[in-house]
């Protein structure tokens, strides 16, 4: 009696984690370069992968036509995932920040790193009327969290 309840809790046991494990992966995309979960189509984010990006998203910023933070990353910098979560939600407290993440390590973007002085991660900067008005290096939330507040509110 004892091997078929056992059995039993066996197949219960692996059909909820095969199940879960559906459930996750289709409602959860894994991104294995960033070691970090995203939910499809909610991220705040546009992800810049090419330096033509870099340089319209560049360009958008610097004319003034729209106020924009440029969060530079590394899939593995732990300080990078730890403020990710808070850069996420102050993307959607300010929906008319567009906030641009550049992975520094992504190929064709050491140019573009260049014309921003980018030498630490995770670096954000802060533009409004096309200037850059602040930048932050580290993951300092309070103090992103202030010059967001103060920049954007």
């Amino acid at each position: 009696m004892k091997s078929d309840w056992f059995n039993l809790h066996q197949i219960a046991r692996n059909s909820f984690i095969a199940t879960s494990t559906l459930y996750a992966s289709t409602e959860l995309n894994f991104d294995r370069r960033s070691f970090c979960f995203f939910a499809p189509d909610r991220s705040g984010f546009v992800v810049l992968k090419s330096e033509k990006e870099f340089n319209n998203a560049l360009s958008k910023a610097r004319d003034g036509s729209l106020p924009s933070v440029f969060y530079f990353t590394a899939a593995w910098c732990g300080p990078c995932r730890l403020i990710a979560p808070v850069m996420l939600e102050l993307g959607k407290k300010y929906p008319h920040v567009t906030t641009y993440k550049v992975d520094i390590d992504e190929g064709g973007l050491s140019n573009a790193l260049g014309k921003l002085n980018v030498s630490a991660v995770p670096t954000m900067q802060f533009f409004k009327g096309g200037v850059k008005k602040a930048e932050l290096v580290g993951a300092d939330v309070i103090k992103l969290r202030s010059i967001m507040e103060h920049l954007y509110k």
